[in-house]
């Protein structure tokens, strides 16, 4: 008989397979060099849908016919700033509070009673600076305690310390970040599924029914020398509540649930009362998931040619 020969199982790309310590990640924010001003935006995953949308794409097969997609919609309330950072040779130099903060931020953070001394213009000897932002969570139907997160900005010191003045106590809305056709990343937990043995968190194949020790677990989990089990083995253990990223997502609509009075009843979520993002494919998380919108890393010219014209969504 010929040699069996079967593909390892499971990735080790993503190592260790244990719950993340928080729901939104840490991003490199130098690496990322498109987008308007701000590199990232918080929102909330609603749920999806089909879209009837007319393909534009040039030499498309279906260029110029109505088709269906499946999209994702993605709740956007505001953001207001919360801090101002200044770095230093990648190390933070100094923080300033900003001015009037929610009531909603003592529940996630402790506030100082004083305020973090000093102006903006006072700040000299830096090389980057970035913010802390929150989301005005409190509008939607999710929760009340915001998310916050450092957020990069773009363009040079005198861009971003312009910028950083303007909106300094004012609200911050997603129409102002991102563009309708543009492609953006995704960055969030995927669903919590708990502990989960070999043949769903690693695709392993089943043993015989003949098996003696179990049908659903590895034949073997190493030889006799070296004597230990090695981290390739697959074994039971967390899947779900990775960090994973989603690269490339085609912005389809952009809107404001006030304007348009759209998407009501949404199963596990609600109605959408903010503004609000449908993006093309499905994205990470369970409804009301928060999760990170951020400018591309790294653009394809695949995504970026598509070229959809939203006709309904069902």
């Amino acid at each position: 008989m010929p040699t069996r020969k079967s593909p390892r199982k499971g990735s080790l790309q993503f190592w260790p397979r244990k719950r993340a310590s928080k729901f939104l990640p840490s991003v490199n924010w130098d690496a990322i060099h498109s987008g308007k001003n701000i590199k990232g935006f918080i929102c909330y995953k609603a749920g999806m849908m089909s879209a009837y949308v007319m393909d534009n794409t040039a030499n498309s097969l279906t260029k110029g016919k109505k088709i269906v997609v499946p999209v994702t919609i993605l709740e956007c309330p505001s953001m207001k700033i919360f801090s101002v950072r200044f770095y230093k040779n990648g190390i933070v130099m100094k923080d300033i509070l900003a001015e009037n903060l929610d009531k909603e931020l003592k529940k996630k953070i402790k506030i100082p009673s004083k305020k973090s001394s000093g102006k903006i213009e006072d700040i000299k000897d830096y090389d980057d600076v970035r913010i802390i932002v929150y989301s005005q969570v409190k509008k939607t139907n999710i929760k009340k305690t915001p998310d916050m997160i450092e957020v990069g900005l773009k363009g040079s010191i005198e861009e971003k310390i312009n910028f950083i003045k303007e909106n300094l106590n004012k609200e911050i809305s997603v129409s102002e970040v991102f563009e309708n056709g543009k492609l953006v990343d995704l960055r969030g937990l995927t669903t919590g599924r708990g502990l989960s043995g070999p043949v769903k968190r690693f695709g392993i194949t089943l043993k015989s029914h003949k098996s003696e020790k179990g049908v659903r677990r590895p034949g073997s989990l190493g030889p006799w020398h070296p004597a230990r089990v090695t981290f390739r083995a697959p074994m039971a253990g967390q899947l779900g509540m990775f960090t994973r990223v989603i690269y490339n997502n085609k912005i389809i609509d952009i809107g404001s649930a006030g304007k348009d009075g759209k998407f009501k009843g949404i199963k596990n979520f609600g109605d959408i009362k903010t503004d609000y993002i449908v993006v093309n494919g499905s994205i990470q998380g369970p409804s009301k998931r928060q999760l990170l919108i951020t400018a591309p890393l790294r653009e394809t010219k695949k995504q970026l040619k598509k070229n959809f014209e939203l006709v309904e969504l069902k």
